[in-house]
């Protein structure tokens, strides 16, 4: 009865304090987070430095060894790692969190973390070098996919344990509107658990099986369909995050408010809708698909425009509303009043800027003729280090500066603020030399994921040369910055002066049109999103098991061709 009385007390309290038990649970995924930002970093610097045929990696080491390390790790380690501690943070302080929810929190930190323990010692004894895709037919030691399952089941947990914060929230709340980043929070780790239910399949039913020796083969492109059912939404549960501190937490720094927090759900809820069903865009060079499938996808992968265009409404719109209310006038003067010597703002806004050019290499990916041009050459790569490791990451880092510091109780100091600016400016530097260079290679056909090394006295080899050079000059410039931002995160955490920071989360404004209680019909949003994986998938998959060729079975068990 006592333990009952104690958890009520805490919820009803925790939205205005995060206590220190809270903040150990935050702060771990943010410190694993971290570890791996520096561990990728290493390999991606050593990734550009062989690229450019002026480095040989120590005998022993492979280059995809070092290639599946840098993926792994970066894009499914930290940016897991670090969502979900933000996003545990963010219901912490929004809805708040029992005793028992926090003890399902360290399930879910702890299953993730032994689950990254062994995908990376298999990587690191050289049985997994398959990249972050894994693609079947190469073949990695059980443990890797192993390890990866509890990756993704820890993250099961942490996105149960959140929308039971919210039920529980909402119960207490009757009628209400649910908090703005609790609703996105929810939206985001729905979206994660519907997508991931395909690579978890694929993994479970029909990899590690094959990987064991229970089967003589699998359906390769059943295998690749499904992991692209869950890898294209990944990009999403990369950035909605990033979202979210775009809609709610940078107008508080800038001194404004929340533009709409009607448009704001109803992007997350697009977001939601039109993120799962289009994973073939990334097979549209690949056979055994039919074209008018891969045609939907590709419609319904360039809806997700509309969401995008209506986040940048929304925060252009904040920026210049709160500067015109500062006395700001003209037509670009509202720009004046934007913290540019504020970090918090600056990293974030650095990452805005970067998804203008990368949303447009998104669509270019997306369109069929233009995808032909550059598919599989490294031009793919450098969209994504644009998206996600500009974009995505700048917002964490951003994200960082304020709340590390808020959750171990000290301050970001006028010197780490500076500090966190030049951090900002070389990473931007970095990334636009080795991108741009990307960019460049890729429409000159240098393919994506090869060690270029080995292309060494072709004619390739000569066109390619600068663009190689200019790739490890900027990814030198990169592994600066992270080394120096994991410095900044270490200062934060343990030696910054001792104090409270600010939890920076913006209100409505006062003349914004209410929000319609419709947008919280969390049964309608799960039910249309289904309905539109079913219209998108169904046929497709149903094509490539019922025509997989002799000796491919269609899921688990060697019973041949259905």
């Amino acid at each position: 009865m006592a333990i009952e009385k104690l958890e009520t007390y805490q919820d009803e309290r925790l939205p205005l304090v995060i206590t220190k038990q809270e903040s150990r649970l935050y702060m771990s995924f943010i410190y694993v987070a971290f570890i791996a930002l520096l561990i990728g970093g290493l390999m991606g610097l050593l990734q550009v430095l062989v690229r450019s045929g002026h480095f040989t990696l120590p005998a022993g080491i492979d280059y995809y060894q070092v290639l599946t390390v840098h993926g792994v790790i970066l894009a499914l380690v930290l940016t897991t790692f670090f969502i979900i501690g933000f996003q545990f943070a963010l219901m912490g302080k929004t809805v708040g969190i029992s005793d028992r929810q926090r003890r399902l929190g360290w399930l879910s930190f702890w299953t993730m973390t032994i689950g990254t323990a062994i995908t990376a010692t298999t990587i690191l004894l050289g049985k997994a070098s398959v990249l972050y895709t894994f693609y079947a037919p190469l073949q990695a030691h059980p443990a890797f996919y192993i390890g990866l399952t509890l990756v993704i089941v820890g993250s099961w947990i942490a996105a149960f344990v959140n929308f039971h914060q919210l039920a529980v929230w909402k119960k207490k709340h009757p009628g209400e509107k649910s908090p703005l980043l609790a609703f996105m929070v929810c939206i985001n780790m729905a979206m994660w658990l519907i997508c991931s239910i395909g690579v978890a399949v694929s993994v479970l039913f029909h990899i590690i099986p094959w990987s064991l020796g229970w089967i003589p083969s699998i359906n390769v492109l059943l295998s690749r369909t499904l992991f692209w059912y869950f890898g294209h939404p990944l990009v999403y549960f990369w950035l909605l995050p990033a979202y979210m501190a775009w809609y709610a937490i940078i107008p508080k720094i800038i001194g404004g408010k929340i533009f709409s927090d009607a448009l704001a759900r109803l992007s997350f809820v697009l977001f939601l809708f039109f993120s799962i069903p289009v994973g073939l865009h990334h097979q549209l060079t690949e056979p055994g698909l039919d074209s008018t499938w891969k045609f939907i996808q590709v419609v319904l992968t360039l809806m997700v425009v509309i969401p995008s265009l209506m986040t940048a409404f929304s925060m252009f719109a904040t920026f210049e509303i709160t500067g015109r209310k500062k006395g700001y006038g003209g037509l670009f003067g509202w720009l004046k009043h934007l913290p540019w010597k504020d970090v918090r703002f600056v990293a974030p806004f650095v990452g805005m800027l970067a998804f203008i050019p990368g949303g447009a290499g998104g669509i270019i990916n997306a369109s069929h003729q233009m995808n032909s041009l550059v598919h599989n050459t490294i031009w793919v790569t450098g969209h994504f280090h644009l998206t996600v490791a500009t974009t995505v990451v700048l917002t964490f880092f951003g994200v960082a500066y304020w709340l590390i510091p808020h959750l171990t109780g000290r301050t970001l100091t006028k010197s780490i603020n500076n500090l966190g600016l030049v951090q900002t400016y070389l990473w931007a530097i970095g990334m636009t030399i080795m991108s741009a260079a990307m960019h460049i290679q890729g429409l000159l056909g240098g393919p994506r994921r090869s060690n270029f090394s080995d292309y060494g006295g072709t004619e390739q080899a000569a066109e390619w040369g600068w663009y190689q050079l200019a790739q490890a000059i900027g990814g030198s410039i990169l592994f600066i910055a992270i080394i120096l931002m994991v410095y900044i995160v270490a200062k934060l955490a343990f030696f910054a002066p001792k104090g409270e920071e600010e939890f920076p989360i913006a209100e409505e404004e006062e003349n914004a049109e209410p929000t319609p209680m419709w947008l919280e019909n969390w049964k309608l949003w799960i039910a249309i999103t289904i309905a539109l994986i079913l219209f998108a998938y169904t046929v497709p998959i149903m094509d490539v098991i019922q025509n997989a060729p002799p000796g491919s079975p269609p899921f688990d068990w060697p019973i041949g061709n259905s």
